[in-house]
């Protein structure tokens, strides 16, 4: 899945939508510092209040929100898993009736919590759904409604969210004209924050792959690779911040710890065109040899057994691939972080040429080129003079 699968997705998680069919929800209470079910409950989807509809609508969506290997992840299943949770997702979706579908969905909510209580109170949340994606008219001048044919696609998506501790407050009672303590003891399910999720299967271009599963952290650049390998059973993954902290050791271990801003900024130059370039194909990926291209092509000159091996030393795998888009994300408004002692400056990736550092008057500076006058709260800067130069 691409990020443009998951928001179309995500975009028909609505109430009274016909392009999304969600049958049945079924959600299942766990106790703290449990490992016992206290309680489950399934009905049709269409028979909650639409306030509860909207409310679940609004969880899904937070489910399914964040940026690819970094709050996202497309995981491939392990083969050969022991109680695999892809033949338990499989049977689950095929099944016909609803008490073969919560059979299976306990047997995941079981993996879920098998010697893993939680901290408080959690609600498990499933359902089964439908998603009709249309296809593309044939022809401008086709008669054809773009709802005439669609894919179609049924998923599973899982919402596990923990509760809140009922409000003890103070009230004035104007009738009776005194002040009351009172207490809720019903606990109040947080739906705003997910603590993760998951769906299944895959859908990409309105194609369904049930080798794959979508899984939900709770956090950017923090799953749980406790549920991630024992719960789905999928194989190992890295995050983005993870990609990209390989491939600065590897720039590192290459041309060492010193490197121009020019030079910077030209290496994810390079590597930005190869994300732009296949935009619209499965994200790229660079090897070793990209790698030496990339530095060669931004005017370092390396050799190729050079970065194979220091892919090798990083990763001990020589034949390592790193993902473009952890390298370079959000390349036009992600901002690179210039630190120093006396101040930190933030600048965008493409305006790295325009920095250097110099020796002014004995002491380190940086020096930022720029075509207008520089304003500080709204105050132009009055232009001082640099070394011999006049102001």
């Amino acid at each position: 899945m691409d990020k443009k699968d998951i928001a179309g997705i995500r975009k028909q998680l609505k109430v009274d939508n016909d392009l999304m069919k969600i049958s049945n929800i079924f959600n299942v209470y766990i106790m703290k510092e449990s490992t016992d079910i206290y309680h489950h409950q399934s009905q049709p989807f269409e028979m909650l209040d639409r306030d509860q509809q909207e409310l679940f609508m609004t969880n899904f969506k937070k489910v399914l929100t964040g940026q690819l290997d970094e709050k996202l992840f497309e995981l491939k299943f392990k083969q050969e898993a022991e109680d695999s949770s892809q033949f338990i997702l499989h049977r689950g979706l095929l099944s016909r009736n609803v008490e073969d579908w919560k059979q299976e969905m306990l047997a995941m909510t079981e993996k879920m919590i098998k010697d893993h209580p939680y901290e408080k109170d959690v609600v498990i949340t499933f359902i089964r759904a439908e998603y009709l994606k249309p296809t593309r008219r044939r022809s401008e001048e086709s008669e054809e409604s773009d709802r005439d044919a669609v894919y179609s696609n049924p998923f599973i998506l899982c919402s596990v969210n923990q509760t809140e501790e009922p409000k003890k407050e103070i009230q004035f009672d104007y009738v009776e004209k005194e002040f009351k303590y009172n207490i809720q003891v019903d606990p109040v399910i947080d739906l705003k924050h997910p603590l993760t999720g998951f769906m299944f299967p895959s859908i990409t271009e309105g194609t369904s792959d049930v080798n794959h599963v979508l899984y939900a952290a709770g956090k950017a650049n923090e799953p749980d690779y406790w549920f991630i390998e024992d719960v789905l059973n999928g194989e190992e993954i890295m995050t983005a911040k993870e990609d990209k902290a390989v491939f600065e050791e590897v720039i590192r271990g290459v041309v060492g710890d010193q490197l121009s801003p020019s030079t910077l900024a030209s290496v994810y130059g390079e590597i930005n065109k190869v994300v732009e370039e296949n935009e619209d194909d499965a994200p790229p990926k660079l090897d070793y040899r990209d790698v030496e291209r990339v530095l060669n092509q931004s005017g370092e000159q390396v050799e190729g057994e050079q970065v194979k091996h220091a892919f090798q030393m990083i990763t001990d795998n020589e034949g390592y691939e790193l993902k473009a888009s952890s390298i370079v994300p959000k390349y036009k408004t992600k901002s690179i972080k210039i630190n120093t002692k006396v101040a930190n400056i933030s600048i965008s990736p493409q305006d790295l040429e325009f920095v250097r550092q110099v020796n002014y008057k004995g002491k380190r500076c940086i020096m930022i080129e720029i075509e207008e006058d520089a304003e500080i709260d709204g105050f132009k800067m009055l232009p001082e003079a640099f070394g011999n130069e006049p102001s």
